[in-house]
């Protein structure tokens, strides 16, 4: 049985997972060079949400850059983050050469290497995959009135994690819904 009010908080929480859950099936739906999917998608909240920006606050500290502990901030008084990534290590079999190689055969014999933050290189058309998903999904969330932001960081964060293990590149857009936006406005160094 329903109960007959629900207070503001519970509502908008369990609105904020909804919209995530929206957010998910707008990034799906998005159109894929040669139709072909390798988009992967995951909503993180909770425990899972603060452990992001547990590493992403250990890097700040390593790398001695202020940006991840002003983003991890921002995940952590987030409501959940969404999760989008790529297989880019799949070839498209046009032979463009926009990954640095003469051929997809080329590309894909190439040895893969894992940076800092990801691994590569990537074909050209998984990455315009992933950019067109990212923009699906905040269209999404900004239809919804929902707060969001695209975040390297939190990719960055959530492959040390092995999150979405498949992805070379992941992207994060946390989601939050307050008085004003937590993610505009914000001091570069906290």
């Amino acid at each position: 049985m329903t109960p007959p009010t629900i207070d503001s908080n519970s509502a908008e929480h369990d609105g904020i997972l909804e919209a995530a859950r929206l957010m998910l099936i707008s990034a799906r739906t998005a159109p894929k060079s040669a139709g072909i999917d390798d988009v992967l998608t995951l909503i993180v909240h909770g425990k899972e949400k603060d452990a992001i920006a547990d590493v992403m606050e250990q890097i700040a500290e390593e790398r001695k850059l202020d940006q991840f502990r002003r983003d991890a901030r921002n995940t952590r008084d987030s409501e959940a983050v969404i999760l989008i990534g790529i297989k880019g290590k799949k070839s498209f079999g046009l032979n463009c050469g926009a990954c640095g190689y003469r051929t997809c055969k080329e590309f894909g014999e190439a040895r893969k290497a894992k940076g800092e933050d990801f691994v590569g290189p990537n074909c050209l058309f998984k990455l315009l995959d992933l950019g067109i998903a990212l923009g699906s999904a905040a269209k999404t969330a900004s239809t919804l009135n929902l707060d969001n932001r695209i975040m390297y960081r939190i990719g960055a964060a959530a492959r040390k994690l092995k999150l979405l293990s498949e992805a070379t590149v992941i992207m994060g857009i946390p989601i939050s819904a307050k008085g004003k936006s937590i993610y505009f406005d914000r001091p570069a160094k906290v």
